[in-house]
């Protein structure tokens, strides 16, 4: 390859950055694909480093040492984030979403990657440190999924996803009886020895939490698997009960109900954004 201008390295390291969140990449990559000395990448990724904090873009965290690097970390401005829950909000608040038994029709909101990647960004960011470090990223089938994946890519880990049937193909489960806080009824949720490793620090992400149910059997099933969990991210808490089977967990919206002009009240949750 021939030597490029400072510009187009640039560009470059931006888009292998933040193909590949929170990945190392260390300088012998760089100057191996670009043909340039230490020194000049070093430079390269002050100029990118300088770039994504000043635009909120992100932030690229360099590491020092003779194998030292650079990796990209998710980050949205708090303005960002507003603005990304707010239209989320907005979107849910039309009233042709009601259904029978005031539920509310979220699939096209939780399937629509313009926003399942802002909301898996911001669990991300959440989680992104070296003091909390995360190994795998764990949900249940099935809606979470989406907004599961964008946080694992986010973080760069493996998703795992719980199952509500006992599937032959995936060999010896794990399995936990749990009451859903939404419907209330009596269910089992299923897991693969094979899925966690031991000891591994695991985020439980959903799209829903009423009483918590569902995250309460999600933690057991990673404490069977001699495991720890790092967290809990939902994208949707109701209300009520106030008292969920979960005492800590990050939410970013919040449902009330729906009145008796139809009209479905939920906002943001500020204090998480």
């Amino acid at each position: 390859m021939s030597k490029l201008k400072r510009n187009e390295r640039i560009g470059a390291i931006v888009k292998i950055l933040c193909d590949s969140p929170n990945k190392v990449f260390t300088l012998n990559y760089f100057t191996n694909m670009f043909n340039s000395a230490k020194s000049t990448i070093s430079e390269d990724l002050v100029i990118v480093k300088k770039i994504m904090e000043e635009l909120s873009l992100g932030k690229v965290v360099t590491i020092a040492g003779a194998a030292g690097g650079a990796k990209f970390v998710p980050m949205m401005g708090k303005e960002d984030k507003i603005n990304l829950i707010e239209q989320i909000c907005n979107d849910i608040k039309k009233p042709e979403r009601i259904m029978p038994g005031n539920y509310l029709y979220m699939a096209d909101i939780l399937y629509n990657p313009a926003y399942t990647k802002g909301i898996g960004d911001i669990f991300a960011e959440k989680f992104s440190d070296d003091h909390n470090y995360i190994d795998y990223v764990l949900t249940v089938e099935t809606k979470g999924i989406p907004i599961a994946m964008m946080t694992a890519r986010g973080l760069n880990v493996p998703l795992v996803i719980v199952r509500h049937e006992n599937k032959v193909t995936e060999g010896s489960k794990i399995s936990i009886n749990y009451i859903s806080g939404s419907t209330g009824n009596l269910s089992t949720m299923y897991i693969s020895k094979n899925a966690i490793k031991k000891d591994s620090n695991v985020l439980i992400v959903d799209d829903f939490m009423k009483a918590g149910g569902t995250a309460k059997g999600m933690m057991q099933l990673v404490k069977e698997l001699d495991c720890r969990v790092a967290g809990v991210c939902v994208l949707l808490e109701t209300v009520t009960p106030s008292k969920k089977l979960v005492d800590a967990y990050l939410s970013l919206i919040k449902y009330e109900d729906i009145d008796d002009q139809g009209e479905i009240i939920v906002h943001p949750n500020y204090e998480n954004l």
